[in-house]
């Protein structure tokens, strides 16, 4: 497999704030600004800008109908949204280096089964755990746990195995192996359940608490920090494992922290939202696209801030398109994913 030119670091030293790059990214910030505030004045009932933006910086919340809006459904389900397409957007871009190939995205190791077994087991098996109902708290748990378990074989397999293919047709078996044992559990389900769970592995931001909101904060911002401390590592390592080598990296190590950091992110937004199609795969190209450029140290803010811009704007048509109806994200992310998908593979003599 060879790679693309827009793949290869450049040997040159760029400046990594040129006049260009300082531009795109005040527009990225005030896209996101303007995306997330319009996220939250959209809906059954409208809210001006101004009001919304009034309610947020003056803290406002009082008994009135908006702001209980503002505060009680629209803000943590924006927030949840911009967080979660930013850590599933970063996630694909740091499997994408590790495996070198463009069209792998964040659930490629099957971390995201590993959540919807669990899941299974809960909504379709009848695994309560002795309790009467299952809380949020709970289904977030079994399913992160669900996750933590696929990552921590996978990252057994990354000490052992010398191949990063190897690496990925392991997490593809395991994923397959969770879907085979989902697929029991959906056979001899009731109806009703089935028709729930498959909802969820849809992927939706709606019912977020403030408290699932704190939980995704506490997981999400820590290892997206972490992204960005290993930029320039990742740099070396997309040049190929014997100049990363050369660089001082422990190849090793260095593998089984990216699949960590990365495995992380993934489960922490799936165990909330269910798995979230295409953000992981088609984002980072965008942001090599517009910034033209493979380095890390640019090309993650970038994609955290395209993946909370692009996450945003296809939870707020989800929600909106065919109200009061509301459509799972992954079926409109498909609709955005797809094409990228296709033209890389229409053209994969200069993207593999």
């Amino acid at each position: 497999m060879s790679l693309s030119p827009a793949w290869k670091v450049t040997t040159q030293q760029q400046r990594l704030f040129s006049g260009n790059n300082v531009l795109i990214f005040g527009l990225l910030l005030t896209a996101l600004v303007f995306v997330f505030l319009l996220n939250i004045a959209i809906g059954s009932i409208k809210i001006s800008l101004p009001e919304v933006a009034s309610i947020i910086i003056n803290r406002i919340q009082d008994e009135s109908v908006n702001s209980t809006i503002v505060w009680q459904i629209r803000l943590p389900r924006s927030v949840s949204a911009v967080l979660g397409g930013s850590a599933i957007a970063v996630a694909g871009l740091m499997f994408q280096i590790f495996f070198r190939n463009p069209i792998v995205d964040s659930y490629v190791l099957g971390v995201s089964s590993g959540s919807t077994l669990i899941m299974a087991l809960f909504l379709l098996g009848g695994f309560t755990m002795g309790m009467s109902t299952l809380s949020h708290y709970f289904m977030f748990l079994g399913a992160f746990f669900g996750a933590l378990i696929i990552t921590a074989v996978i990252l057994l397999f990354a000490y052992k195995a010398r191949s990063a293919v190897t690496l990925l047709v392991i997490g593809l078996m395991i994923g397959y192996l969770c879907s085979a044992a989902t697929g029991v559990l959906m056979t001899f389900a009731e109806n009703e359940k089935v028709k729930g769970f498959m909802i969820w592995t849809m992927g939706s931001f709606a019912g977020f608490t403030w408290e699932q909101v704190r939980l995704l904060i506490f997981l999400g911002i820590p290892f997206l920090f972490l992204a960005l401390a290993i930029s320039k590592p990742l740099n070396a390592f997309l040049l190929g494992e014997d100049y990363a080598k050369s660089m001082g990296v422990n190849i090793k190590l260095f593998r089984i922290f990216i699949i960590m950091v990365s495995s992380v992110l993934t489960a922490a937004v799936t165990a909330f939202a269910g798995p979230v199609a295409f953000i992981g795969m088609a984002v980072p190209h965008i942001a090599r696209l517009v910034l033209r450029t493979s380095d890390n140290r640019v090309l993650i803010p970038a994609t955290i801030l395209f993946g909370g811009i692009i996450t945003a704007i296809c939870d707020l048509i989800a929600r909106t398109i065919v109200a009061p109806t509301e459509l799972n994200i992954s079926s409109v992310t498909s609709f955005f994913g797809v094409p990228i998908v296709i033209w890389l593979l229409l053209n994969r003599r200069t993207v593999l």
